[in-house]
């Protein structure tokens, strides 16, 4: 049993020139709570369905205060409660993290959950620090996990489909739920199962992904200097397979929208400050525009500053819409996933609004 190809396509909506979807971090600001991001998260997931965004990941992430997402199957089952069309998954699970059976039992609980719209996203990074990576994995080999991550894939893909060949070492073994149930006695055939991608912000999971026909998230919102040279190597890569027929990908965009100009510039400062002390081993809480305008930002800083808002899209709503279209003519990504970033949750749920007006998506 293998996911189609039906299940990865989505379709645009209004004046979209793709389709849209939504890449949350679960962030936390300066001032609010972890519970406060997650009902942050909630809103925005049943905002999302109703106006016709096609999916709504969740990246996996740790030792982050201002991230409150270290457990994406966690927050999923959550959202699945809350929600009844939008397909839901992760933007990342980082594999070497785990397991791949914890995964495939994971997924395939998340799958019983919320049958047929349930994915898989899966990157070879930590999502943290090296010393956290290290507490996760309990081993210092840390170039170990990426190095096995096609090894851990194929073992990932053979517990979803429960089909390890007789006399491997885990031919007895199955990932429950899972297929293993539609041979017990009086047993049903789930006809879903998670569609697997692959997520990278460099060559090597453009190339994987591609080899193994499957579709591919690029991390266009951190590494948008190897977004082009990623997606050509993956379509050039491409070999068909029995979940797709041609190449798929879809890139992340850091994209914010309000009702004043000013205040997206305001927000959008404030979080790469959020950034500055990210990259400088300084990790906390979302600061408010306040906190970044009365902030010292050395040349140094300021530099990193505005070499990563160049690649923000933020402004109006009109503005937005107009960066995202040009974006996709130099792309030609098949669907853009947006994270909106600000210290208040209430914009960040302003802002998918403001796209969806902004294209003309359904108003369910």
């Amino acid at each position: 049993m293998t996911a189609t190809a039906d299940e990865t396509r989505g379709t645009p909506h209004g004046t979209a020139p793709a389709p849209l979807s939504v890449l949350d971090l679960v962030t936390v600001g300066a001032g609010r709570t972890a519970t406060d991001a997650l009902r942050t998260s909630v809103d925005i997931a049943r905002l999302a369905e109703s106006r016709g965004y096609h999916r709504y990941w969740v990246a996996e992430h740790h030792s982050m205060p201002g991230v409150a997402s270290s457990s994406p199957a966690v927050i999923l089952a959550h959202l699945a409660a809350h929600t009844t069309r939008i397909r839901l998954g992760s933007g990342g699970v980082m594999l070497p993290n785990h397991a791949p059976l914890v995964i495939a039992e994971q997924f395939g609980t998340l799958e019983a959950m919320a049958p047929g719209r349930v994915d898989l996203g899966l990157g070879r990074a930590p999502g943290t620090d090296g010393a956290t990576a290290a507490a996760l994995r309990r081993t210092d080999r840390l170039n170990e996990g990426a190095d096995d991550f096609p090894q851990q894939l194929a073992e990932l893909i053979r517990f979803l489909d429960d089909d390890f060949p007789d006399g491997h070492p885990y031919s007895r073994i199955h990932a429950v739920p899972g297929p293993i149930q539609a041979t017990s006695p009086g047993g049903v055939q789930s006809p879903h199962r998670p569609p697997v991608w692959l997520l990278g912000s460099s060559g090597f999971s453009a190339r994987l992904a591609g080899s193994l026909g499957l579709p591919f998230a690029f991390a266009h919102h951190f590494s948008a200097q190897n977004t082009v040279p990623a997606l050509d190597l993956y379509r050039e890569s491409f070999r068909p397979s029995a979940v797709l027929d041609e190449p798929y990908a879809l890139i992340g965009v850091s994209a914010l929208a309000t009702d004043d100009e000013n205040e997206a510039r305001r927000q959008v400062r404030a979080a790469a400050l959020n950034m500055v002390r990210l990259r400088t081993g300084r990790p906390g809480l979302v600061p408010s525009p306040e906190e970044a305008e009365a902030y010292a930002f050395s040349p140094m800083e300021q530099e990193f500053i505005d070499s990563w808002n160049a690649n923000v899209i933020h402004g109006t709503a009109d503005e937005v819409r107009s960066g995202l279209d040009d974006l996709h003519k130099r792309t030609g990504a098949d669907e853009l996933m947006i994270t909106s970033h600000a210290h208040a949750g209430d914009l960040r749920l302003r802002s998918y609004e403001l796209i969806a007006d902004a294209y003309g998506l359904p108003n369910d």
